[in-house]
């Protein structure tokens, strides 16, 4: 099944293609793009869209969140008629981590080892491993495609 990933921001969103362990497409682009490559392009390399859902935990949050919210919609609405999935980001640290308390930085730990650690999963410039070049908010996306091939297994 090829995964398409993507973790949704309220400006860009960064994506992730997952095909087995392979890693594919992945980048940061503006929502608009995005949108627009959900529809067209995107449509014929994925089985399945896995988007990054906002949960609440009561705290007050600012405008940021609710035009991630809009983009997650119009990014939900756009997949079809793909099969797509939403996830929560309590689902990716429990399933990757084993913790709520995770942090971004162990997240990125948890993909490296799952690929063999740092040496093999990365690699250098002359000899890149499979994640040479995934980066910032791709980790995001690539957490949500991992979690949800694992988890649907």
């Amino acid at each position: 099944m090829k995964i398409l990933a993507i973790d949704p921001g309220s400006e860009e969103s960064a994506f992730v293609q997952l095909y087995k362990s392979h890693v594919g497409l992945h980048g940061k682009l503006p929502n608009e793009e995005v949108e627009v490559l959900i529809c067209t392009e995107w449509q014929y390399i994925a089985d399945v869209f896995v988007i990054e859902m906002i949960a609440s935990y009561g705290m007050p949050v600012g405008r940021e969140v609710f035009d991630t919210c809009v983009w997650i919609g119009r990014f939900y609405a756009a997949t079809l008629p793909k099969e797509r999935a939403l996830l929560y980001r309590r689902d990716e640290k429990i399933f990757l981590c084993g913790s709520m308390k995770a942090k971004d930085a162990n997240i990125r730990q948890a993909l490296i080892d799952m690929w063999g650690g740092k040496e093999k999963a990365i690699g250098n410039k002359k000899d890149p491993g499979e994640l040479y070049g995934i980066h910032a908010d791709e980790w995001a996306a690539l957490a949500v495609a991992v979690t949800f091939r694992d988890m649907e297994r």
